[in-house]
């Protein structure tokens, strides 16, 4: 069994559609071990997302995920980064697959609803970012 990580993004929280999403996660064969909602503050967006600073995208993307509320997540399961990435669907919904969350509820390749690690190294930085070790409980 592996860990990753997810953020159900601000466009789906203001749209309500936490449930629809959590309920594709657990259909994979996934578990929601750990689950918060909150508000993400500039200084956590600009920390969390730092490997973009010199993107051209940042200070949308700043904005964009302190919009709304986010929830995020520790999922576990077997391949537990393959198989999310793979639920997730592709980063342009345009390129999703059929039955995958970005397919079904991104609106735009930014909008996109959800985020998942990218690796094993990724997935236990942005666990160990929002989460302390006794409030994952599988």
């Amino acid at each position: 069994m592996s860990k990753t990580f997810s953020i159900i993004k601000p466009d789906a929280t203001e749209r309500n559609i936490t449930g629809s999403i959590n309920k594709i996660i657990e259909d994979s064969g996934l578990r929601i071990v750990a689950q918060k909602r909150i508000k993400l503050s500039k200084d956590q967006a600009k920390a969390f997302y730092a490997i973009h600073s010199e993107r051209s995208f940042f200070n949308d993307l700043i904005e964009y995920m302190t919009s709304n509320p986010v929830v995020i997540q520790v999922l576990e399961g077997e391949n537990a980064i393959m198989k999310y990435r793979q639920v997730m669907g592709a980063t342009n919904p345009d390129e999703a697959e059929e039955g995958t969350i970005r397919k079904i509820h991104a609106l735009n390749i930014q909008e996109n609803s959800v985020h998942g690690s990218d690796s094993d190294e990724n997935a236990k930085k942005e666990i160990l970012f929002f989460f302390s070790d006794d409030e994952i409980v599988g």
